[in-house]
């Protein structure tokens, strides 16, 4: 799939599919079924709009395109979002982008969509241009839920991550630059890999998780835990630690990706760090169950 900004786009006949797209979720897929190119806006329109409740992410930018890729997109247009762009009249977005500048012959959007200034454009605005066709896609409906970014990231950082992965359609994953911690994994039997939380995404519940992680090109299982690592005074904030099943090595430095399964218990304080131990064997071999490893 190709990647281009606005100002690199050749205008051409296009079937666009257009909307911000965090998680690329089951409604967003809906809406991107037969477009040849996506539009989306980096960054997200509310943490410009108003900065006080943008939220937290469930993709980056990275991981959105390549999950685009994934269903056979041929194109990615990202369009820069700032507060000028945020206050360009509707027509001036359909005018100057969708068809001047991208040659729209459809256009693919959700119904809850809104586009310029004011969020005063819509799908009947979209429907009266008569120079492309416009399909306006129903939201998506699973379990009688309505399927949206907002709910998906409540059951991310709830803990939810199993019915999170049936709305996405894939699993939640966090990428990070394996950091140092206390060494005390080591100590304690159950060496980790830790990556310092991204603020921009949305974080699971803190609590242990059977978990992949991909090294190096290579998937290997692995129980995680999010959190404040409340058995012992560090001085440090949040944390993902994830240890990994047969496997013997370091990565600092590199950046990992884990994949999140299921959660297994919340994170806790134990009566004595024996306790602790113990609980943590448990913990593993619950994950190697969960993983089949």
């Amino acid at each position: 799939m190709k990647i281009v900004s606005l100002t690199d786009a050749e205008p051409r006949a296009r079937r666009l599919a257009v909307g911000v797209f965090d998680g690329v979720h089951l409604g967003h897929r809906a809406v991107i079924a037969d477009s040849d190119c996506v539009v989306t806006f980096n960054p997200h329109p509310r943490t410009v709009v108003s900065p006080s409740t943008g939220p937290r992410l469930l993709t980056t930018l990275e991981r959105k395109a390549e999950l685009i890729a994934a269903l056979g997109v041929d194109e990615l247009v990202v369009i820069p979002f700032d507060q000028h762009f945020a206050e360009q009249p509707p027509g001036s977005f359909v005018e100057d982008v969708l068809v001047g500048a991208l040659g729209a012959t459809e256009v693919a959007i959700g119904e809850n969509f809104r586009f310029g200034q004011s969020a005063g454009g819509d799908a009947e605005l979209l429907a009266s241009d008569g120079r492309f066709e416009t399909r306006t896609v129903p939201l998506t409906e699973h379990d009688g839920e309505v399927v949206s970014s907002a709910h998906i990231r409540e059951l991310v950082a709830g803990g939810a991550i199993e019915y999170a992965t049936e709305l996405l359609g894939d699993r939640f994953v966090i990428d990070g630059e394996v950091v140092h911690g206390d060494k005390r994994g080591r100590e304690l039997g159950f060496p980790t890999l830790n990556l310092v939380p991204n603020p921009d995404l949305v974080l699971p519940a803190h609590g242990i998780y059977a978990c992949r992680v991909r090294v190096r090109g290579e998937w290997i299982g692995a129980a995680a835990n999010i959190g404040v690592r409340p058995q012992f005074k560090t001085g440090r904030g949040e944390l993902i630690e994830a240890f990994l099943m047969d496997w013997d090595g370091d990565a600092y430095g590199e950046i990992v990706r884990i994949e999140f399964i299921k959660r297994l218990r919340g994170e806790k304080r134990f009566e004595s760090v024996d306790v602790l131990v113990q609980q943590m064997g448990v913990d593993v071999q619950d994950a190697r169950d969960i993983l089949g490893c």
